[in-house]
C-alpha cells in the first residue's frame, strides 16, 4: 500500500505544548538545550550532512508553528535547517520568522554539538533521542560510512509515524476525580540581574559512583537526594537557616512515558511540586531528606499522575473553552501561568542516564542539559548522566552564583568530588568551553545603571515609533503588509 505523503499536513499541539507559544517572548524563551561533547573537534560540513540525513525520518521536528483562530498548530516545514557556529548565549528565544521557521537549532563549538529546542515541539527525552540520532549519524559519516542511516527494514510504517507524534495526554485521559492544585505563593529567589539577553551557566561534574554511594547511605534515589540538597542550599543561602513563612518548593518534571507505555516524540510529562516549609530552624538535612523522599513517593504515583492528566485535559475538552478565540485564550493562559509560576521557587529537571550505541561510546566525553531562564524564572537546575559521570547544570540570570556554590559545597561535605566549568559570566575557573560573547556588566538592582538603561530604551522606542508613523503617512511603508507580518492577518 502506498504511503500517504506528509506534504502540506498539519497537526495540533499536544496538551502541554499549547501554553508555550502563548507565554514565550524575548525575555522568557521557553527553550532548553541538550549538548554532546565529543573527543575530536566538530567538522561543520559533516554535521550539516548528518542533520540533512536524519531530518526526513524525524517527523516531529520537520514543522513550523502557525497561528490559527482558536489555537496554534504545526505545519510541515520543507526548508533545510542550517548548522551554525555557536555565537550567542544559550537558550535564546526563537523568532517565529527566523531560523527558517524551524523550532529547533543545531550549533557547534569546538568539540560540542548543541541542540536547542522550543518546548512546544518536544520535552527533554524527545530532544535527547533527536541528538542521539544526530550524533550517531555524524560519527558514522566521520568514519567514512556513507550508507543510509536508516535501512528499509528500519523504516516505520505510516501508522507508527503517527504514533511517534501522538498526543499521549489525550490517549491516556481517563475521567477520574480531579483534585485542586494549590497556587499558594512559594519563596521567590531575588538578586542582582545580568543584562537582558545574557545568562550564567555553571556545570558541576560529579562521579556517579561517589554520588550513588552517598544516596545508598541515606537509602534514597539520586533525584531525591539532589532535590533535598537543593532545597537545603536555598534555605541556608537565602533564608540563612531561619524559619520562614513561605515554603521552598521545587518544580519537578516527571517523564510519563515509563508510567503509561508511550513512545511519543511530542511532549509527555507532568510536573509535581516538591517542597518544605521551614518553620523549625532545628531541622537536620537527614530529616529534610526523609520528608522529601516520602513526599516524592506519594506524589510520583501513577494514580496521582492520572489525576494530573485529567485535570489538564478536561479543560481542553470543554466545548465552550475550545471556541474562545486565541487572542482571549492568550490573556487567560498568561494569567494561569503567572498563578502557577508563583507556586514554586525554582525548577529541577533530571533526564537520567543517556546511553549511546556501544560503537560510539568511546568517542563521546559527556552530555549537558540546560534550561532557559528569565527574570520571572531566574535560576534553574538540570541533571543528566553519561557513563561514570553526572552533570549538574545551573542556568541563571543573576550576577552571582552563591546558591550554586552552596549546593556544590553540600555535595563536597558528603565526600563527593565536584569539578566546575562554565561560561564567561560564571564564577568557574575553567570558562573556555563557551565562546566569548562580550564583556558582561553587572546591572545593580535599583541602581543608576538600571535607570540610565531604562531612559535610553524609552528614548529609542519613542524615536522608532515616530519614524514608523512618518513612514506610514508618507506612503513609504505599507500598513497592511506590516499587519500581516506582525499579526498574521
Amino acid at each position: 500500500m502506498k504511503k500517504k505523503s506528509l506534504e502540506g499536513q498539519w497537526r495540533r499541539l499536544d496538551n502541554t505544548a499549547k501554553i508555550f507559544p502563548v507565554i514565550a517572548n524575548e525575555n522568557m524563551s521557553q527553550v532548553f538545550r541538550i549538548s554532546v561533547t565529543l573527543k575530536e573537534k566538530i567538522q561543520p560540513e559533516v554535521l550539516q550532512q548528518a542533520l540533512e540525513d536524519i531530518l526526513p525520518h524525524i517527523r516531529n521536528f520537520r514543522v513550523r508553528l502557525r497561528q490559527g483562530f482558536f489555537w496554534y498548530y504545526f505545519e510541515e516545514n520543507k526548508r533545510v535547517p542550517q548548522v551554525q557556529r555557536e555565537s550567542t548565549y544559550p537558550c535564546r528565544y526563537f523568532d517565529p520568522h527566523g531560523n527558517r521557521k524551524f523550532l529547533f537549532r543545531v550549533t557547534y563549538y569546538e568539540k560540542r554539538i548543541n541542540l536547542e529546542v522550543f518546548h512546544a515541539l518536544t520535552d527533554g527525552l524527545g530532544a535527547v533521542n533527536m541528538l542521539k540520532d544526530l550524533t550517531g549519524r555524524y560519527l558514522q559519516l566521520i568514519h567514512g560510512d556513507e550508507d543510509e542511516f536508516w535501512t528499509s527494514e528500519d523504516e516505520k510504517t505510516q501508522k507508527e509515524q503517527e504514533f511517534s507524534v501522538e498526543d499521549s495526554y489525550l490517549e491516556n485521559y481517563r475521567q477520574v476525580s480531579r483534585r485542586k492544585y494549590s497556587s499558594h505563593p512559594a519563596y521567590r529567589l531575588e538578586g542582582n540581574y545580568l543584562p537582558l539577553g545574557t545568562g550564567q551557566v555553571l556545570h558541576g561534574y560529579v562521579n556517579t559512583g561517589e554520588l550513588k554511594k552517598v544516596c545508598h547511605r541515606y537509602g534514597v534515589s539520586i533525584t531525591k537526594y539532589l532535590a533535598a540538597a537543593l532545597i537545603w542550599s536555598i534555605w541556608q543561602e537565602y533564608l540563612e537557616g531561619k524559619p520562614w513563612a513561605e515554603p521552598v518548593v521545587l518544580n519537578l518534571p516527571i517523564n510519563l512515558r515509563a508510567f503509561f507505555g508511550s513512545e511519543t516524540m511530542a511532549n509527555f510529562f507532568a510536573v509535581t511540586m516538591i517542597g518544605y516549609l521551614f518553620d523549625n530552624p532545628d531541622v537536620s538535612f537527614e530529616k529534610l531528606l526523609g520528608k522529601i523522599s516520602r513526599q516524592m513517593d506519594r506524589k510520583i504515583d501513577k494514580k496521582r499522575l492520572e489525576e494530573s492528566i485529567s485535570y489538564n485535559v478536561s479543560r481542553e475538552k470543554k466545548w465552550y473553552l475550545r471556541v474562545i478565540p486565541l487572542v482571549i485564550k492568550r490573556l487567560a493562559l498568561n494569567l494561569v501561568f503567572r498563578l502557577k509560576d508563583r507556586a514554586y521557587t525554582m525548577t529541577l529537571s533530571n533526564v537520567g542516564v543517556i546511553r549511546m550505541e556501544p560503537e560510539y561510546e568511546k568517542e563521546i566525553e559527556r552530555f549537558h542539559l540546560m534550561i532557559g531562564v528569565s527574570r520571572r524564572q531566574p535560576l534553574k537546575c538540570a541533571v543528566c548522566a553519561y557513563g561514570e559521570e553526572v552533570v549538574v547544570t545551573f542556568t541563571s540570570v543573576f550576577s552571582d552564583s552563591h546558591l550554586q556554590r552552596r549546593f556544590f559545597d553540600k555535595l563536597k561535605e558528603e565526600g563527593i568530588r565536584v569539578q566546575l566549568e562554565g561560561n564567561e559570566p560564571s564564577s568557574a575557573r575553567k570558562r573556555d568551553m563557551y565562546p566569548r560573547i562580550r564583556k558582561v556588566l553587572i546591572l545593580q538592582k535599583g541602581g543608576e545603571a538600571k535607570a540610565s538603561r531604562m531612559v535610553k530604551q524609552v528614548g529609542q522606542t519613542g524615536g522608532e515609533a515616530a519614524r514608523g508613523l512618518k513612514g506610514y503617512l508618507a506612503g513609504e511603508r505599507d500598513w497592511k503588509e506590516e499587519l500581516h507580518r506582525r499579526m498574521h492577518v
